[in-house]
């Protein structure tokens, strides 16, 4: 792999559906960005995007983001373009425009940018046409919403220079893309080859009226969609082959290749008879909902099984899930350390996924708020993750939660925790939750905490370089406020 510096300005001309994907991926990783669209709509198109992007962000991880990249939109191209490392190409699929706004773009902006085109299947030799400097340009196919799903298919046309396809997938793994190097140039590529030959099944099976619309998304939804999402194709197969494997059920599925299963090469009639077919479920089926509020669906069940990727295999994280993992790993470290002078805060948002049915933050959402804080103070004494590989970490054997008031959606919050008591075994925390916007507290919790020999299984005093780290932080504390009242059930380490 190419080394390639951090990308910190990128533009992007085009700003519709994918266009506004690209803006949201990079703003959200702390790119500065520059648009370029005529379109009388693109700001709020762009702007409509990005609430939705961050709406999905805030559900998806709790790393720490970099800030905001700074967005700006401009007239012309050349003023986008401008200092940009990255240069996002998504007009519409023509070959002459995309031809036209390419060329513009190589005249425009500095030598060594890289230049990706969003497009769905038009070959990268056929776009560099008119280059001066075709070397420099790769398709960067993404897929929809960019900002959430991390595949880029990048292919080289023939002038480009190798070396660019290995720094374009370089500069993307830090944003949380996925960067493959598609090894030929072909029509609609590898992802879309695949899907057309879906859709024209498809649209076979609405025509035969072998089903409608919403039974064919059923069948993918409730079924191999599910499997595909973490295995994909050939994996998921290879299970289907049984201890045999792979060539097992190539050997036992293989003559189905031969049966009239398929019309693939049988294209069908899309006439007016059958747009009006499909229209007319596709809109029975989306009855009441908005195009926005679909996005908004998609994106809350992909942030769902993105989460559940990334907590798979053990806590290893699988496919798009451990791509997850790794970039807020990422996030996490490049963040600044936090403050070893006074009290632990922790913060949070209530995201859509953490409200019940009366509009409120569910109860085991306060658990994991405090929860996340513990953890915060567990950081600052030296119990991090290498810690606990080491054999050693703190347990939580007692917690009582206090309800004071109500977070509802989108409240920032901020955890205020501090060390009642220790000793050598036992660390006592009192947490208390504010929101942000008038600063009322909404809940306290308490927690008893036992340093653990997790090798032996059993209680055992923390180590003195633990135990120094905190009495740093009790003596950096502010004095104990009059409102903090530890409840009796719990009591304080140091006593009978």
């Amino acid at each position: 792999m190419v080394s390639a510096p951090t990308l910190r300005r990128a533009a992007c001309i085009g700003g519709g559906v994918i266009g506004g994907g690209w803006v949201a991926r990079f703003l959200l990783a702390g790119v500065d960005v520059a648009v370029h669209d005529p379109h009388p709509e693109a700001r709020r198109i762009v702007t409509e995007v990005l609430e939705n992007a961050r709406a999905a962000y805030a559900r998806l991880t709790d790393a720490p983001l970099p800030p905001e990249g700074r967005l700006s939109f401009h007239d012309d191209v050349a003023g986008a373009v401008a200092g940009a490392q990255w240069v996002q190409e998504s007009v519409p699929e023509r070959l002459d425009l995309k031809r036209a706004v390419l060329a513009e773009i190589d005249r425009a902006a500095p030598a060594d940018a890289v230049i990706g085109s969003s497009t769905s299947g038009l070959l990268p030799t056929d776009l560099q046409d008119g280059m001066t400097r075709p070397e420099r340009l790769v398709v960067a196919h993404p897929y929809n919403p960019v900002y959430l799903l991390p595949l880029v298919e990048i292919v080289g046309g023939k002038h480009t220079d190798p070396a660019t396809v290995q720094e374009a997938i370089a500069l993307l793994a830090p944003l949380g893309l996925k960067g493959v190097a598609i090894r030929k140039e072909i029509d609609a590529f590898v992802g879309d080859r695949l899907l057309e030959a879906l859709w024209r099944e498809a649209l076979w099976l609405v025509h035969d009226d072998i089903c409608d619309v919403e039974t064919l998304d059923d069948v993918i939804r409730y079924s191999f969609g599910l499997r595909w999402a973490q295995m994909g194709l050939f994996q998921t197969y290879r299970i289907a082959g049984g201890e045999a494997g792979m060539r097992h059920f190539l050997g036992q599925f293989g003559p189905a290749l031969k049966w009239p299963w398929t019309k693939l090469m049988d294209t069908v009639d899309l006439d007016d008879a059958l747009i009006d077919k499909i229209v007319a479920q596709s809109d029975a089926q989306n009855e009441g909902l908005s195009v926005r509020g679909l996005e908004r669906v998609r994106d809350e069940n992909l942030v769902g099984i993105l989460q559940a990727l990334r907590d798979g295999d053990g806590g290893r994280g699988w496919g798009a899930g451990r791509l997850l993992a790794e970039f807020e790993a990422r996030l996490r470290a490049a963040a600044p350390a936090p403050s070893e002078d006074g009290p632990v805060r922790h913060s949070a948002r209530v995201a859509p996924a953490w409200v019940d049915y009366n509009g409120h933050m569910t109860e085991h959402r306060y658990l994991q708020v405090f929860g996340d804080a513990t953890d915060a103070v567990l950081r600052r004494i030296g119990v991090d993750l290498a810690y606990v590989e080491g054999g050693a970490s703190y347990y939580t054997a007692e917690s009582h939660l206090r309800h004071l008031g109500e977070a509802r959606l989108g409240d920032d919050l901020t955890v205020e925790a501090r060390i009642v008591s220790h000793d050598e075994k036992r660390l006592h925390l009192f947490h208390r939750l504010r929101r942000g916007v008038d600063g009322d507290v909404l809940a306290t919790a308490e927690h008893m905490c036992l340093h653990v020999n997790r090798t032996a299984g059993r209680v055992a005093p923390a180590p003195a370089e633990v135990l120094d780290r905190i009495a740093a932080l009790v003596r950096s504390q502010p004095p104990q406020p009059d409102d903090i009242t530890p409840g009796r059930a719990i009591r304080a380490a140091g006593t009978p």
